[in-house]
């Protein structure tokens, strides 16, 4: 785990491509944020990040969040670092004391999301409670595809910058 700007700058490609896809699983905005090394401090990095973010392709961003599990679970669609895991388990603390029977439709509304736009509710859950996130779920899942797309991209940019901060100062 790396806990400084410089301490990036100075890892290999692929060390420094594992680390940051900690932060955000696409591994094409890593791979292009690595190349954009050495960062100055840790606002350049976020400027190189969130540039890259909105360059990337509609693909990368899905594969971004294929590594987040869905809201109210554990497990993500594909493998991640343990410490990412962990990360999202913290950003998801507001749902850890919701009723059952809010459980029930936290995994229903996920469901139907899921079926209608072909990938999870991303939403930065940072602070959020259960009933919050409901209400989002059930506001965004009327949005066309290309609309949703965009706003869990730009949650996506907001969990990106969080997760990188983290990393920074683990």
């Amino acid at each position: 785990m790396v806990s400084s700007i410089s301490e990036l700058n100075s890892l290999a490609g692929e060390e420094a491509q594992s680390e940051l896809l900690k932060c955000c699983g696409s591994t094409e905005w890593a791979k292009r944020l690595v190349e954009s090394r050495p960062f100055a401090d840790t606002d350049d990095l976020l400027r190189q990040s969130k540039r890259i973010w909105w360059s990337l392709d509609p693909g990368d961003w899905l594969e971004a969040f294929r590594s987040h599990p869905k809201i109210g679970e554990k497990k993500s669609e594909i493998a991640t670092a343990e410490v990412a895991q962990r990360w999202s388990e913290q950003e998801q603390a507001g749902t850890r004391d919701a009723q059952q029977d809010a459980i029930v439709e936290l995994a229903e509304v996920n469901n139907r999301y899921y079926d209608r736009f072909g990938f999870i509710f991303i939403v930065y859950a940072k602070g959020k409670r259960t009933a919050e996130i409901l209400s989002l779920m059930r506001d965004r899942i009327n949005n066309n595809r290309d609309e949703e797309l965009r706003i869990a991209a730009a949650e996506q940019a907001k969990i990106t910058e969080l997760r990188i901060r983290k990393l920074l100062t683990s």
